[in-house]
């Protein structure tokens, strides 16, 4: 029995067969398969390095957005707390121009009564004036008609007053 191949002892032949048909297998392989393959692992590289730079970019812009929020947060309520004390200003404002103008109100009222009072306290002497002069008149005219009735010289005199007044 004889065979051809080997394995154990080889042979020069079989060792330049083996060799040449490896270096085509190699080559072939190299040309179209290390190459595509090379180019497909060098384009992934370059995808996760894209991927991994976008993410680090996007954790950026999320940094700036927090920020940039937490800022709007402050200012909105820097912005609120202004509001709030401009509303409370206005406010006790109001309510001080309210008292103030109350307080004027309740004045003119109050010298607006003390006028009126004034003015009917002048208008009840006059009036008692003219019933005390009026009731002294009529007491005056009863006595001297009594004091008249019996003295000629005093209705003379009388008379001549009266004439008097009525030329005055």
């Amino acid at each position: 029995m004889f065979y051809l191949f080997d394995p154990i002892k080889p042979d020069i032949g079989l060792i330049f067969w083996t060799t040449v048909i490896f270096g085509l297998f190699w080559f072939i392989v190299g040309k179209f398969a290390f190459k595509p393959i090379a180019n497909a692992l060098r384009k992934r590289e370059l995808d996760i390095q894209t991927s991994l730079d976008q993410a680090k970019l996007a954790r950026q812009e999320m940094a700036n957005l927090k920020s940039e929020n937490e800022k709007l947060l402050v200012e909105a309520r820097e912005e609120r707390a202004k509001i709030l004390k401009e509303a409370k200003d206005a406010g006790e404002r109001i309510v001080h121009e309210s008292k103030t103008r109350a307080k004027e109100e309740a004045q003119k009222i109050v010298v607006s009564a003390k006028e009126e009072i004034e003015s009917q306290k002048k208008q009840a002497l006059l009036e008692v004036k003219n019933q005390v002069g009026g009731m002294a008149l009529d007491i005056a005219e009863q006595v001297l008609r009594r004091h008249l009735k019996d003295n000629k010289e005093e209705q003379d005199l009388v008379n001549v007053l009266v004439r008097e007044m009525k030329f005055n």
